[in-house]
């Protein structure tokens, strides 16, 4: 039975059970996306931003077998510094489990699990999507096809700029999840404002996103949103500059023959070396910016319940 693997904090229960808004936040980005201890500290950054914005956070992650939805600062703490944490995909869930092993929760996986929760709203840092050169290898992440099944709205700073964005537009659209614009008629691409590709829809307030997000599943819509909230204009970085860092990683990763799910944590890594460490600090304040959205969409899906 489900209760056998999924374990609540109180809090996150308490809040679920009075109708209160909540917001899921994934583990690979501390397990995976930084660098100890600004992992950390990122992750309570933004658990607190969420609480300021009136909404309760919860992140999840498996620790010895067990589903978390909700960790406390220990287990922040313990996922921030423990290197052995397996980067955990729909497809890993069950072997994670069954080992008794710790597992970080990547898009798809925290999706899956926020609605097992009964939590509707998600906060990442930038989807996953079809990688480039994927016309040969076929390498598409898991988060598109969970986008498409599972009834979970994801606030992001649009699609991984590691990534073939026009294709996973496509993809997107082939499989209908709406990818709206928060504040903009144009896809964000992660470190920049601006990808010259075009959202579906554009919302300006978080009561025009709640209201078309309660009427898509009411409708019996299913499948998840793409919120794409595009990084706060003072923390962009030069489009040139960022691109070229890319061209570099992936041209190194090619080399190194880094594939699967190694590869993003191996750009970002490495685009953060190359750009002595500027990626990482826009990386941490789009984070902080989608936090604080995520909590008001949060409040405003309360509301209508």
């Amino acid at each position: 039975m489900l209760k056998d693997f999924l374990e609540i904090k109180e809090s996150v229960q308490n809040a679920l059970a009075e109708g209160k808004p909540v917001v899921a936040l994934e583990s690979t980005i501390i397990s995976h996306g930084m660098p100890y201890p600004q992992n950390v500290e990122t992750a309570r950054n933004v658990e607190r931003i969420i609480r300021e914005q009136g909404a309760e956070p919860a992140t999840i992650a498996i620790i010895g077998g067990k589903i978390k939805t909700g960790l406390n600062d220990d287990e922040l703490e313990y996922l921030g510094r423990n290197g052995n944490v397996i980067k955990t995909s729909r497809r890993d869930i069950p072997f994670v489990i069954a080992r008794g092993a710790d597992g970080a929760t990547t898009v798809a996986a925290t999706m899956i699990i926020a609605a097992l929760s009964g939590i509707r709203v998600f906060v990442t840092g930038g989807i996953g999507g079809v990688h480039r050169g994927a016309q040969q290898t076929f390498d598409i992440s898991a988060d598109l096809e969970e986008l498409a099944r599972t009834n979970v709205a994801v606030v992001c700073a649009g699609v991984k700029s590691i990534l073939d964005l026009p294709l996973t537009l496509e993809y997107l659209e082939t499989r209908g999840v709406p990818v709206v614009g928060y504040r903009t008629d144009e896809l964000p691409a992660f470190y920049t404002r601006e990808s010259g590709l075009n959202v579906d829809y554009r919302v300006d307030t978080p009561q025009e996103l709640a209201a078309a997000v309660k009427t898509k599943w009411e409708l019996g819509l299913d499948g998840g949103l793409v919120i794409a909230n595009p990084i706060p204009e003072e923390f962009q970085m030069d489009g040139a500059v960022i691109n070229q860092a890319i061209e570099a990683a992936l041209a190194d990763a090619s080399k190194e023959n880094v594939c699967g799910k190694d590869t993003t944590p191996y750009l970002l890594a490495k685009i953060k070396d190359i750009t002595g460490g500027d990626s990482l600090r826009s990386n941490v304040q789009l984070i902080y910016s989608n936090a604080a959205l995520g909590a008001n969409l949060a409040v405003e899906l309360a509301k209508k319940s």
